[in-house]
């Protein structure tokens, strides 16, 4: 029997939040070579929704279907906080064994309710301001999907098809994921701890001079980089740097470059077949154990895991039905 995922939407939904895991979930159907997954689009009354980019697209009412998993779509905000809306939410998830939101589907499921107590994520843009509404939710921001228990969330965009190939790989093992991610000429599921940014991007520090250290240490992150070495670079005082770079990137000099050796490594790691003790030394870490809980802190899972996911996303598909 087939899986029934039906995608909620209301008006000003972003239709590639809806567009990338649906599709997932079709091309999943054409890779397994059976109707494993039925998907359904929802609405509160069913009928045309408009979507933020000017395309409706006809939906069925979301109290009349019978679903596996529900999906929030993301979108306009606004429409989304809508008493009614937040009602068929809440009634649809009452009976529905899994529960997800794409970008900022997140604030629809908080409103209703459902995050209370929980780990959850959205669209890094908007992570101020739902932290603001929904305090009780425990926010991780940073991460490309969390689960907690039966509830999902992801970020936005693209992460909407990694969150799709996570649920996939929890319906049927890593196979299928990995054939389908192949149909759509994506990396493999990104690990749900991965951050939603590189970490120079993520910092993105206001001022030449922080931003000026900041590319020194990325380029010499083999050598020693104390903050005495940061501020000579930045012509400022240890103290004046350190206080400045808290203030403009939210993270200490040192945590900073923690997270730009972790970036390193792990493109080390995807890239080539170095030990993770040299490239650890490369990177500039003590050693393996140094680098090792620097990337449990960063990404909540050890360097090994890294190459296993790489390795096993380039490991050939003995048998995937072709897609028409």
């Amino acid at each position: 029997m087939a899986h029934t995922v039906g995608f909620f939407v209301c008006p000003g939904h972003q239709i590639l939040d809806l567009a990338g895991p649906l599709g997932t979930f079709d091309v999943a159907r054409f890779s397994a070579g059976q109707d494993i997954y039925e998907t359904l689009v929802l609405s509160l009354n069913g009928g045309s929704v408009r979507g933020s980019a000017g395309v409706s697209i006809e939906t069925l009412p979301v109290d009349a279907a019978t679903l596996d998993t529900l999906v929030v779509v993301g979108g306009d905000i606004v429409p989304m906080s809508a008493r009614a809306e937040v009602e068929a939410v809440r009634r649809a998830a009452s009976r529905t064994p899994r529960v997800a939101s794409v970008c900022t589907g997140a604030f629809l499921l908080a409103e209703a309710g459902l995050l209370d107590s929980r780990r959850a994520t959205t669209h890094w843009q908007f992570a101020g301001e739902f932290q603001r509404r929904y305090p009780r939710v425990k926010l991780d921001a940073d991460r490309i999907f969390v689960a907690d228990g039966h509830i999902w969330t992801s970020a936005g965009i693209t992460a909407g098809i990694d969150l799709a190939l996570a649920l996939i790989e929890a319906d049927h093992g890593a196979d299928l994921p990995r054939a389908v991610a192949r149909q759509l000429v994506v990396y493999h599921r990104r690990p749900g701890g991965q951050s939603q940014f590189g970490a120079m991007s993520n910092m993105e520090p206001e001022s030449d001079r922080i931003r000026i250290a900041l590319t020194y240490a990325r380029d010499h992150l083999a050598e020693p980089l104390p903050i005495a070495c940061l501020a000579d670079v930045a012509k400022l005082s240890s103290r004046q740097f350190a206080r400045a770079f808290k203030l403009e990137t939210g993270e200490t000099p040192a945590k900073a470059v923690e997270r730009l050796r972790v970036e390193a490594a792990h493109v080390r790691l995807r890239e080539g077949s170095e030990p993770i003790e040299l490239i650890a030394r490369k990177v500039g870490f003590i050693d393996a154990e140094r680098m090792r809980r620097a990337f449990i802190n960063v990404h909540g899972h050890p360097p090994q895991a890294v190459r296993r996911l790489h390795r096993s996303s380039t490991r050939p598909v003995r048998s995937m039905a072709r897609h028409p």
